[in-house]
C-alpha cells in the first residue's frame, strides 16, 4: 500500500451522544463540518467545539485527521492500518467514513503521540 497522507484539521472538535428520539439540534448545522449518526440505540452528533449542544452527553477535546483522498472503494485496510498505529500507542479513536474518504477523532491531548505513531507508521501527517 503507498504511503498515505492525513491532514490534521485545524479546530477542535466535541462528540454528542443523545436518545434516538432527540431531535437534532439546529445549531449543528451552523458548523461547516458535522456528523450525525442515527441507530436504534442512539444520535451521536460530532461537530466543532465552538457549536454548544445542550441535553444529552458530550465529550469534548478531540482533534481530527483526514485521510487524503478520495479513496476508492475497492482498497482495503485503510482505516485498518490507521486505527492499529494508534492502537500500538494505546491511542483510542471515533472514526468516521463518508463516501470519498475517512476522518479519524482522537484525543486532542494525545495529538503529539498520535502524530508520531502515524509517522512511525509510514503516513505523512501534514498540518500539525
Amino acid at each position: 500500500m503507498p504511503e498515505l497522507a492525513i491532514k490534521v484539521l485545524d479546530r477542535d472538535f466535541t462528540i454528542y451522544r443523545f436518545e434516538p428520539n432527540h431531535k437534532i439540534p439546529a445549531a449543528v448545522f451552523d458548523s461547516s463540518f458535522f456528523w450525525i449518526g442515527k441507530t436504534d440505540d442512539e444520535l451521536s452528533v460530532v461537530c466543532e467545539s465552538a457549536i454548544e449542544l445542550s441535553g444529552g452527553e458530550r465529550s469534548a477535546g478531540w482533534a481530527c485527521y483526514k485521510v487524503l483522498g478520495p479513496i476508492d472503494f475497492s482498497e482495503t485496510g485503510i482505516l485498518a492500518g490507521i486505527s492499529a498505529a494508534l492502537a500500538a500507542a494505546d491511542i483510542g479513536i471515533f472514526a468516521i467514513s463518508t463516501f470519498d474518504t475517512d476522518y479519524i477523532l482522537l484525543p486532542a491531548a494525545l495529538q503529539a503521540k498520535a502524530n508520531s505513531a502515524l509517522t512511525a507508521g509510514r503516513y505523512q501527517v501534514r498540518g500539525t
